[in-house]
């Protein structure tokens, strides 16, 4: 995120960031806290009150909840950071003749493969 131009950023304000942009519809915090298999809400809700303090996104509410999107500059610093992981990384593995279709097919199977750790987790945790 510091070659996009945003100094300083933690890992999770980046993975919070790059999932309220995403689909660029409002998440609430439990769906954030969801799909980033994060279950320490505080860590996420701190990750949100820097990102609002810092322009990239806002909260508005829904109801009795809150819901957070990205401002115009919060999707502007995700699209720098697109092309920065494009040129260092997607680039790279063309050159290797790594094909788009092959890292979206070995993304989704990392993703398999991490459900069925967690679920398997949870098992041996009721054993």
């Amino acid at each position: 995120m510091a070659a996009a131009g945003m100094k300083d950023m933690t890992p999770m304000e980046v993975l919070v960031i790059h999932h309220v942009v995403h689909r660029e519809r409002p998440k609430k915090l439990a769906d954030i806290c969801f799909v980033l298999n994060v279950e320490d809400t505080h860590v996420v809700t701190y990750a949100l009150k820097k990102l609002v303090a810092m322009g990239l996104i806002e909260s508005a509410r829904s109801g009795k909840e809150s819901v957070y999107q990205a401002t115009a500059a919060g999707i502007e610093i995700c699209e720098r950071y697109r092309v920065v992981r494009e040129q260092c990384l997607t680039d790279g593995l063309v050159r290797e003749g790594i094909s788009g279709q092959s890292l979206s097919e070995t993304a989704s199977f990392l993703r398999l493969l991490s459900g069925l750790y967690d679920q398997a987790s949870r098992a041996a945790a009721s054993m």
